[in-house]
């Protein structure tokens, strides 16, 4: 795919404001030039060559984020580097060597002095020859400044390099002692993913437990319930949308897998096989303006605005923003959908001090009709139907979601910084929000149905903050974090009347839809908090990592009657300990990792709609994974093999009282292999495979022990390739096949669902026309159009995604 090389535009019409904003803040904003001088430590001469990754920017301060790494003093004229920009880069190189990339073609040179100290000057005819015979290096780019600067992408760039580990910060995948994944923005945009959902469809260890054409996302990560409200905000939680998570307003979508109690905290849903951080976009270096115009069958038609800028001295300021607005009729019969989403992105980097502030509205509403959840009767289970069929038409549903988020860093000399974060979120729901309820389908396909129309709200508060910092001890590197962080939400939920009919999955019979209730009272309010102290110690080089670490947790939690009184209490804590080892002596590109880490989670809380005690919530409870795995960087294919166990308590339901309760244990073993790179030139890969066994054990009655976990699949693969056609530059094909392993829907395990495959397939093209990058894309989803069930939820069974075509058309001005 051709670069992009947008020019500057003035923004529409409809950012006029926005614009105006940016203006005035370039006329009101000056800040001053002079000679820099970082402190440090002289090098000896022999030092060795080591690995830097230096994000591109202004010269002077790439040299001082260079010189800081390298722990050299470096001083200048600040004329010399004024308005002058370097490009990034990301080797293992000398000091010499990496102030000469820095400095290419910038005709300037940094001289070693005689006590060890650099000196910047203008560039003799010999140091343009030395330049000219140093070895070549991997040079790389990035708009963020040190701290905030995202690893690089990966070859192919479908994921990235390394990516967010809690309160560890940026590493590199190589350097992490657990199994993580960053999908970039390229990969999210040609896949024509828009909502977080699309984009895991790539990953091996995440299935979609909800239908596509409901309101919401949940999923299932190495085998445990995960709520789109369990996912991060630039490591905090609290802060995203509850709802279907859009993805024009992300740059990064990073996936950790296992508990992430040290590294990030409780999560608020009490989700335990991972942590899904969402990274927002931010200004780029180079100047942006594009249109996307999307259609989606049925008939939904959609525009996306993304415009950056940085202004101000050395581009130190930046703005990002993003509109959305799409409207039409979706696959599922009669049903429409509407969403409507602003953001807007401003950060300051400056060469000691970073800040930023993220706020974004997102608006949904869906009309017409809601997808399928169902139980079964029997053993017999009944085929999929047509996932295009409406079981409730006329059905309404809308949901909103906004959120403020400040943050900053702050380097107090050239080995510690500060950072801390803040944020609130206000979101609130209505309608048939948990889609259409089937209970007890016979093999006929005959059933039951149920719908309740709700309302709710829920409201946080969060913020952390903490140091960070490196020091030696002899031999002994240390990097140690100190962190603190809290969430206070409150929410309440409350559903009208119940409406029951008889109806049939093959034929869906018209309910008669009730009113919504009006009152909406709290019915919890919950504090989450902690503070962990983290130490990543080096030895020989950096060739052994052993990370300690330990978090205090504390959940405070009431729940409400709609009458106000407190119906239960909690106050728990645990201090949680987590260790993690990477191991990387070898001369290959290979590290072998492990882990050990515990973690205290809310209370689950009882999400099955037709349970009889649905919405209760259970007391606080701790889980635990061991972990061991190898990751092989070939060059331009990463490897990742891990063998985990997870453990946590279980959420039983009892089928005589219609009554979920905790009982035993969930412990699930498996295997998992991700793949990602470029296996040749012009074809990339991205996918994997797992393998789970997950089993109850230590049930009160021991009659489920050794029975397998409600909605697990033992198989799990996932293989993308795109492959860029040699004979019409421009033009790249894509195919993703998903495999998904028998799962049982009931926990006696006699309701086997089918396993199920699927075929994504799409192309785009990209070109220039009238002095404009325009990329054309194409898509199907479910190619082949196969109906089947696509997982269990909580006992429901969801239906599989019909057959989906999107086009997108996208210019940069």
């Amino acid at each position: 795919m051709p670069p992009r090389t947008p020019r500057p535009h003035c923004p529409p019409h409809a950012l006029r404001s926005v614009a105006l904003a940016l203006n005035l803040a370039v006329a009101g904003m000056t800040l001053a030039t002079a000679s820099w001088t970082p402190t440090a430590q002289a090098q000896p001469a022999t030092a060795p060559a080591r690995r830097y990754d230096i994000p591109a920017g202004p010269l002077n301060t790439a040299l001082t984020h260079f010189a800081q790494e390298a722990g050299v003093l470096l001083s200048a004229p600040g004329a010399l580097t004024q308005h002058k920009r370097a490009a990034g880069l990301s080797a293992t190189m000398t000091v010499e060597q990496g102030f000469a990339e820095l400095l290419r073609g910038q005709g300037l040179a940094a001289v070693r002095q005689a006590d060890g100290s650099y000196a910047l000057r203008q560039a003799l005819p010999a140091d343009d020859a030395a330049i000219g015979t140093l070895p070549a290096v991997r040079v790389t780019g990035a708009p963020e400044s040190r701290a905030r600067a995202l690893p690089a992408p990966y070859a192919g760039d479908l994921v990235a390099r390394g990516g967010r580990v809690g309160l560890l910060g940026n590493k590199d995948v190589m350097e992490t002692p657990f199994s993580t994944t960053s999908y970039t923005s390229r990969m999210i945009e040609d896949w024509q993913a828009e909502t977080v959902a699309q984009v895991l469809h790539a990953d091996a260890s995440v299935r979609q437990t909800f239908p596509e054409a409901g309101p919401t996302e949940f999923f299932n990560v190495r085998g445990f319930y995960m709520p789109s409200t369990d996912f991060a905000w630039n490591g905090l939680f609290g802060l995203t949308p509850g709802f279907q998570v859009a993805t024009e307003l992300l740059e990064r979508i990073e996936v950790l897998k296992g508990p992430g109690a040290l590294l990030y905290g409780m999560t608020p849903g009490g989700s335990v096989g991972g942590v899904i951080n969402l990274v927002p976009k931010r200004a780029g270096d180079t100047p942006l303006t594009r249109l996307t115009a999307k259609f989606s069958s049925d008939s939904e038609l959609g525009a996306h605005l993304d415009m950056g800028r940085r202004f101000g001295r050395d581009d130190a300021f930046g703005i990002r923003v993003n509109a959305v607005k799409s409207d039409g009729r979706t696959p599922l019969d009669g049903q429409s959908k509407n969403k409507e989403l602003g953001s807007l992105a401003f950060d300051y980097r400056g060469e000691r001090l970073r800040v930023a502030l993220d706020a974004y509205s997102i608006d949904g509403r869906t009309r017409g009709g809601m997808p399928l959840f169902t139980t079964f009767a029997g053993s017999q289970i009944p085929d999929a139907p047509d996932p295009n069929l409406n079981p409730l038409p006329g059905a309404r549903a809308s949901e909103h979601s906004k959120a403020l988020i400040a943050s900053a860093e702050f380097d107090f000399n050239d080995q510690w910084m500060g950072f801390a974060s803040v944020g609130t979120k206000r979101q609130g729901s209505s309608g048939y929000m948990n889609n259409a309820l089937g209970r007890n389908a016979q093999p006929s396909g005959a059933y039951i149905g149920m719908a309740k129309n709700t309302r709710s709200f829920s409201n946080a508060n969060a913020a952390d903050g903490g140091i960070r910092g490196r020091l030696r001890t002899g031999p002994v590197g240390h990097e140690i974090t100190l962190s603190g962080n809290a969430i206070r939400q409150t929410g309440g939920a409350v559903q009208g009347p119940v409406t029951m009919w008889a109806s049939n999955i093959y034929a869906p019979a018209q309910p008669t839809l009730t009113v919504g209730p009006a009152a909406l009272p709290k019915s919890s309010d919950s504090t989450l908090s902690s503070i962990a102290l983290a130490d990543t110690l080096s030895f020989l080089q950096d060739e052994y990592l052993l990370t300690l670490g330990v978090r205090q947790q504390r959940v405070r939690t009431k729940n409400y009657a709609p009458s106000g009184a407190v119906t239960t209490r909690y106050d728990e804590h645990a201090l949680t300990p987590a260790m993690g080892v990477v191991i990387k002596p070898w001369a290959a590109p290979v590290s072998v990792y492990a882990n050990y880490i515990e973690g205290l989670s809310q209370g689950d809380r009882v999400t099955d709609v037709t349970a009889a005690n649905f919405g209760e919530v259970f007391p606080p409870y701790q889980s635990k994974q061991m972990e061991v795995g190898a990751k092989w960087d070939a060059g331009a294919l990463l490897n990742t093999l891990a063998v985990f166990q997870i453990t946590r308590p279980s959420l039983i339901k009892n089928g005589d009282s219609n009554r979920y309760a905790p009982d035993g244990e969930q412990r699930n073993r498996g295997i998992e292999w991700s793949i990602a790179g470029e296996a040749a030139k012009g074809l990339r890969l991205l996918g994997g495979a797992t393998y789970l066994k997950a089993i109850n054990t230590k049930s009160s009655t021991g009659l489920l022990d050794g029975k397998t976990a409600i909605g697990v699949p033992s198989w799990l693969f996932n293989l993308g390739a795109e492959w860029d056609m040699p004979s019409l530059p421009g033009l790249t094909l894509r195919a993703a096949a998903i495999y998904t392993g028998q799962q049982y829907a009931d926990s006696a395990n006699t309701q086997k669902l089918p396993a199920w495959t699927r075929l994504d397939l799409a192309a785009r093209y990209a070109t220039r026309l009238a002095a404009h990058n325009v990329v054309f894309r194409a898509s199907v989803e479910n190619a082949l159009d196969k109906r089947y069930w696509s997982g269990a939820w909580y006992g429901s069974t969801s239906v599989g995604t019909p057959r989906t075509v999107k086009l997108a058309v996208s210019v940069d001005f």
